[in-house]
C-alpha cells in the first residue's frame, strides 16, 4: 500500500490525472428531503443558496440607498437608524458570500491536487487556512501566486477585511436649505413723495430720512448700501421671486479730456471745463458745480440732479487734474435679492428710465415700463413721483454737490465748503461712490410709507438635515459580491469539468482515503460522495492513540 493511498493496491492499475479520483456509488432511491440532503453535501446548493441570500442582502442595501438617496433625514425612533439597517443587510451579504467562497477554496485543494504532476502535502494546510481568514489567505497567495483558480478566492478573502468600511461611507448626513412656512419680506416702492415723521405732506422740501440715506451714501466709504434695504428674514436665508422698484439710478462719464489749461510764459496757472467749475493753481483742489458738459449724458435724463466735479491732487502738477460729470435719475429697477446667512444679496437684473419724464413738465414724473422691456411684478406696472417731491429734491441736490475746497499746501489745514464737497475730493472711486449714492436714496424710497405697494412676502430656508449617498464608494462592496459570485461559478464549472467529486472541507475525505484512519476490513468500502462518507461515519467510532513514543493512530474501536 502506497504512503498516501490506503484503498489501493501496489500491484492494481495505475492511477493519473485523466482518471476520476474516485467514481461515485450508485445513488439509492431517497425521500424529497432526502434528496434535499443530498444535494446540499455533495454538489453546491448550499454555497449557491448563501450567494442567492447575499445577492438578495445587496439588493435590499441598494434599494434603501435609491429610496433615501437625497431624502430628509426620517423621523424614526432613536434606535432604529438608516445605518443600522444597511448594516443588518450588510452582515448577512458579507457572512453568506464568505460562506460560499470559504467553501469554494476548499474545493479549489482538490482541484490543486487533481493536476499532472504532485503537490506538496503542506498545501493541504495552506487550502485549509485560507477558508478561514484573510492570514492564511494570504500565506495561499505567496504560495500559489496567480497559478491556480484559487488565486481568486484568497485575494476576495483579503478583500473583504475593507468591505464594512467602505460600506460605512456610502451614506452621510449633510445639511441643506429647504423651504419653510416661515415669513419673510423685503420692501419696493411704486411712489415717492415726501412727508414728514408724522405723514405730512412736505411740498417744498426733502424728509429727513431722505436726507440721511444721501449723507449715507456718500459718506459710506465700503460702497455697501446694496445691504441697507429693510427687510425681514426670520431664518437668516431667504429668497424671493424677482420684482420690480420705484429707484434712482445713477451715470457717470469721465470729461478729464474737456480740461481746459491757461498757461503763459510762467507756465499754467489754471484748469477749467466749458461753461463748469475753474481751479486756479494746481494740488489739493476740487470744484464742482451744476452743469451739462458731456455729450455722453444726453441720453439719460437726469431727473434727479445732474453736475459735474473737477480735482486737482498733486501739487504743481497741471497734469494730474481729473473731471466727472454725473446725473441721478428716477427709473425702474427690477431687482433678485436672498439672504444668506443673514447677509442681504441684491443684484439689479434689469433697468428702465423714462427720458420723456421731466422736472420741465411741472407734473407727476409717470414711469410705466413695457414689459417687453423689464419684468413687471404682478400688480405694480406704474410707479410715479410726485411732483413736488422731485422739485424739492433737484433743489436740495443741486445745492448739496455745488461747492469746493481745497487742503493748503503750507499743512495749515483744509476748507471744504461742505462735507459732502469733501467726501467727494476723497473718493478714490468717483463713479462707485455716486453709484452707491443712488442706492442709498433707491433704499429710502423703497421703505417709505407712503410707497404704494406693499412689502414682498419671499421664501424663508431652513437648514435640513438629510441623506446624501456616495455609490463611489458601494462600487468596492457590490465588486466583491460580483467576484465571489463569477469565483463560486468557476469553481463549480472546473469541478464538473475535471470529474472531481465534491468534498469540499470535509475531513472525512482525508480519514476514508488516507491512512490516517485504520478501519476494520469490514467497514471498507466504497465511500466517495461527501453524504456516503458522513453516513458511514456515524456507525464508526474512532480513537487517536500513540502507537510508540514518536507515532500517533486514529484507530477504530
Amino acid at each position: 500500500m502506497s504512503a498516501l493511498d490506503g484503498n489501493a493496491n501496489a500491484d492494481g492499475p495505475r492511477i493519473d490525472s485523466r482518471t476520476p479520483l474516485l467514481k461515485p456509488s450508485p445513488p439509492k432511491p431517497a425521500s424529497i428531503p432526502r434528496k434535499i440532503s443530498l444535494l446540499l453535501q455533495d454538489w453546491f446548493l448550499w454555497e449557491i443558496i448563501s450567494a442567492f441570500v447575499a445577492v438578495l442582502a445587496t439588493s435590499a442595501i441598494i434599494v434603501i440607498l435609491v429610496i433615501f438617496d437625497s431624502s430628509s433625514l426620517p423621523d424614526w425612533p432613536s434606535v432604529l437608524t438608516i445605518n443600522s439597517i444597511i448594516s443588518f443587510f450588510a452582515v448577512i451579504a458579507k457572512l453568506s458570500i464568505t460562506s460560499a467562497v470559504g467553501a469554494s477554496i476548499s474545493q479549489s485543494k482538490w482541484l490543486w491536487y487533481r493536476q499532472d504532476e504532485p503537490r506538496p502535502l503542506q498545501d493541504l494546510q495552506l487550502f485549509d487556512d485560507a477558508s478561514r481568514g484573510p492570514w492564511g489567505a494570504l500565506a495561499l497567495l505567496f504560495s500559489i501566486r496567480a497559478r491556480h483558480l484559487t488565486f481568486i478566492g484568497s485575494t476576495i478573502v483579503i478583500l473583504m477585511l475593507l468591505f464594512d468600511p467602505f460600506l460605512q461611507q456610502v451614506i452621510v448626513y449633510p445639511t441643506r436649505l429647504v423651504p419653510s412656512d416661515k415669513p419673510s419680506s423685503i420692501v419696493r416702492a411704486q411712489n415717492y413723495q415726501a412727508r414728514s415723521h408724522e405723514g405730512l405732506p412736505l411740498p417744498s422740501e426733502v424728509d429727513i430720512s431722505m436726507k440721511a440715506a444721501i449723507y449715507n451714501g456718500v459718506f459710506d466709504v465700503k460702497d455697501k448700501a446694496d445691504v441697507g434695504a429693510e427687510h425681514y428674514c426670520s431664518t437668516g436665508n431667504c429668497t424671493w421671486q424677482t420684482f420690480s422698484s420705484l429707484a434712482v439710478c445713477s451715470k457717470c462719464v469721465n470729461i478729464t479730456s474737456h480740461v481746459k489749461k491757461t498757461c503763459d510764459t510762467n507756465g499754467c496757472y489754471e484748469i477749467s471745463l466749458p461753461d463748469g467749475p475753474a481751479l486756479y493753481g494746481f494740488g489739493g483742489q476740487i470744484n464742482s458745480t451744476i452743469t451739462n458738459v458731456s455729450p455722453g449724458l444726453n441720453d439719460f435724463e437726469a431727473s434727479v440732479v445732474q453736475f459735474s466735479s473737477l480735482i486737482s491732487k498733486r501739487m504743481n502738477d497741471s497734469d494730474d487734474a481729473v473731471a466727472w460729470e454725473c446725473a441721478l435719475a428716477y427709473c425702474v429697477n427690477t431687482y433678485s435679492a436672498s439672504v444668506t446667512d443673514g447677509q442681504l444679496h441684491q443684484k439689479i437684473t434689469q433697468s428702465w428710465q423714462n427720458n420723456s419724464a421731466s422736472l420741465s413738465q411741472g407734473s407727476d414724473l409717470i414711469y410705466h415700463p413695457p414689459e417687453s422691456v423689464i419684468d413687471i411684478t404682478p400688480n405694480a406696472s406704474t410707479f410715479r413721483v410726485d411732483s413736488l417731491a422731485a422739485m424739492a429734491m433737484n433743489t436740495f441736490m443741486s445745492e448739496t454737490f455745488s461747492g469746493s475746497g481745497r487742503i493748503n499746501k503750507s499743512g495749515s489745514g483744509s476748507k471744504f465748503s461742505s462735507d459732502v464737497i469733501h467726501a467727494l475730493y476723497d473718493t478714490r472711486n468717483y463713479s462707485k461712490r455716486i453709484g452707491n449714492l443712488a442706492m442709498s436714496m433707491t433704499n429710502n424710497i423703497r421703505q417709505q410709507n407712503d410707497s404704494g405697494s406693499n412689502p414682498l412676502s419671499g421664501t424663508a430656508l431652513e437648514t435640513e438635515t438629510y441623506v446624501k449617498v456616495r455609490w463611489a464608494w458601494f462600487s468596492y462592496p457590490a465588486a466583491l459580491i460580483v467576484l465571489s459570485l463569477v469565483y463560486l461559478l468557476g469553481t463549480i464549472i472546473e469541478t464538473t469539468h475535471r470529474d472531481i467529486l465534491i468534498w469540499k472541507s470535509s475531513n472525512l475525505a482525508m480519514l476514508f482515503h488516507g491512512r490516517s484512519l485504520e478501519m476494520n476490513k469490514s467497514d471498507r468500502g466504497p465511500v466517495n460522495a461527501l453524504s456516503q462518507l458522513s453516513e458511514r461515519a456515524k456507525d464508526i467510532n474512532v480513537e487517536l492513540v500513540q502507537i510508540d513514543e514518536e507515532d500517533w493512530k486514529l484507530r477504530q474501536r
